[in-house]
């Protein structure tokens, strides 16, 4: 008896792993037959340096046929979707076109402390306490607003918005702290002629305190800029 159970055991053990064995086959097939499926992809049909600006980059690539399994993850699918960006390394011939080899040029520049001046504008440079700076922390690309406080009471108003900082110098509160000079934040702005008249008339005349904003459009932001204050420490 225990013979015939022992066979039936070995039996059903058996056809077990056939049918996990014949499940395991089809799953693979299956998974094998969905990578092969050949998909359209964005390949670098030559070398394309780093810096080249999407809009060019449309000349330098060409559609290739690739498995599924070797679709890059971030892969770009349409030039429309980086349009206004530039390379930031050399691709290579036959690299894929991904999200993460493409940056805006402005933030690029921006972290490597340098930022383009845009057309019209010049460069004008402010020295002030950290208070006045937004404690210091601002930094080439950072869009501003320029405040003047004037008269008695003192009104004070936004001069100036959306300026593009250029350059900032922080604060060495080390030194100041050795030498006993007032701790100074020295922030370069990108404004037009007219801009800047109005900033250096208001570092000459007035008090001057600048504000970390977002760019906005101005048709879309109805905020009345004018503000009186009773403060006297101007």
């Amino acid at each position: 008896m225990r013979r015939v159970l022992a066979a039936l055991a070995a039996l059903a053990l058996a056809a077990f792993g056939a049918v996990v064995l014949i499940s395991y086959v089809r799953g693979a097939d299956a998974r094998a037959e969905a990578g092969a499926r050949l998909v359209p992809v964005l390949v670098a049909a030559e070398s394309i340096q780093a810096g080249t600006p999407a809009e060019d980059v449309a000349d330098l690539v060409r559609i290739a046929q690739v498995p599924s399994r070797l679709v890059v993850t971030g892969s770009v699918e349409d030039l429309a979707d980086v349009a206004g960006l530039t390379t930031t390394t050399e691709l290579v011939t036959g690299e894929q076109l991904v999200f993460a080899r493409f940056a805006d040029p402005a933030v690029e520049a921006a972290a490597d402390g340098e930022v383009e001046l845009p057309d019209g504008t010049e460069e004008v440079s402010l020295t002030l306490e950290p208070q006045r700076a937004v404690g210091g922390v601002l930094t080439a690309g950072d869009r501003i607003g320029v405040f003047i406080s004037r008269g008695d009471p003192t009104t004070t108003d936004l001069a100036v918005g959306d300026v593009l900082v250029t350059r900032a110098d922080g604060a060495d509160s080390e030194t100041a702290a050795m030498t006993g000079a007032v701790q100074t934040v020295t922030v370069t702005l990108a404004l037009t002629p007219e801009q800047a008249a109005v900033v250096i008339g208001g570092m000459e005349q007035g008090a001057v305190w600048l504000s970390l904003q977002e760019p906005v459009d101005p048709a879309d932001n109805p905020l009345d800029s004018s503000i009186t204050t009773t403060g006297a420490d101007q």
